[in-house]
């Protein structure tokens, strides 16, 4: 793999995480003269969403692209799903408001905490529409890193988030 610029925090083929995005492939760094300024811009390929998005270098950590989630990240996120979830007595656009923001966040346990919170057994309530749409867009994100990490593919990461999960209630019933 090639080393990254002195410039540029990543090199082409790197997996990065886009906190509004999720996981994407870095595919070039290029240079572009964008209203008469000299730019180098990280080209972050999107294959699930279609889509290429281009961060100027210097913006990068700002813009919270980061690299991969360690393993030991990963692990905390997956213990953070064994947890119990925490679901506050606020009104439900406030809350939905919080899981929107720690989904768009970039950080892999913040989005762990969304997928245990929302996340429904058979047994208990219908979830609402907006509440599924969340749900669905979490697991999406943690599932899309883990499989990035382990490079065991998202069918795989899914199958032991959804293993997770279920063993978590059955314990708390």
């Amino acid at each position: 793999m090639k080393k990254p610029t002195k410039n540029a925090p990543f090199s082409p083929d790197d997996f990065v995480v886009y906190p509004a995005h999720g996981v994407g492939k870095v595919e070039a760094i290029e240079k572009r003269e964008i209203a008469g300024f000299k730019l180098d811009l990280i080209v972050v390929a999107f294959e699930k969403d279609r889509m290429k998005l281009r961060v100027p270098v210097d913006k990068a950590v700002e813009a919270g692209l980061r690299p991969l989630s360690t393993p030991d990240v990963v692990s905390k996120a997956m213990t953070t799903l064994k947890g119990r979830a925490r679901i506050k007595r606020a009104m439900w656009s406030r809350r939905a408001q919080e899981y929107d923001q720690k989904i768009n966040s970039g950080d892999l346990i913040a989005v762990a905490e969304v997928v245990r919170d929302l996340h429904r057994n058979d047994d208990k309530k219908e979830q609402s529409y907006s509440e599924r749409q969340l749900y669905e867009a979490a697991v999406d994100r943690l599932v899309r890193e883990l499989a990035a990490v382990s490079g065991r593919g998202e069918e795989k990461e899914l199958k032991s988030v959804q293993t997770v999960l279920t063993n978590r209630s059955s314990r708390s019933s």
